[in-house]
């Protein structure tokens, strides 16, 4: 099945570890998300970043759990984020972290992809459940 929609995502700073040794700066950030689409809901957690000193060439990797209804189906489960840029190329793994579906949404399985136009952000989630 395949879901799409918007969403709005906030980032809070929070302490970080690195002090910029070596030209690597580790950020740290709270996040926060609505959906709108047949994904409705909102998500929160948490995601690490490095940037490195050659600009458009860094790394994240981040957790959340999204709460509310996807396609009429009410629960949670949470996603989990591998993302890097090489030199502004970028790749993106977000999938669905096994079990971790409750409610209606148990057994959910899937991927999701995530694109900005014109500073709006979308996603496309295609998912099973079991």
């Amino acid at each position: 099945m395949k879901a799409s929609g918007t969403f709005a995502v906030r980032l809070i700073p929070m302490d970080t570890y690195s002090d910029g040794t070596d030209g690597i700066t580790l950020g740290r950030l709270a996040i926060e998300k609505e959906f709108e689409g047949e994904l409705d809901a909102t998500s929160t957690g948490e995601m690490l970043s490095a940037s490195t000193s050659v600009e458009g060439s860094a790394g994240y990797v981040a957790i959340e759990q999204v709460t509310g209804n996807l396609s009429g189906r009410k629960g949670s489960f949470v996603l989990q984020h591998f993302g890097t840029m090489n030199r502004g190329s970028d790749r993106l793994v977000l999938e669905v972290v096994p079990d971790s579906g409750s409610g209606g949404l148990s057994g959910l399985s899937g991927k999701m992809a995530i694109r900005i136009e014109g500073g709006q952000h979308y996603y496309e989630f295609e998912y099973e459940l079991a």
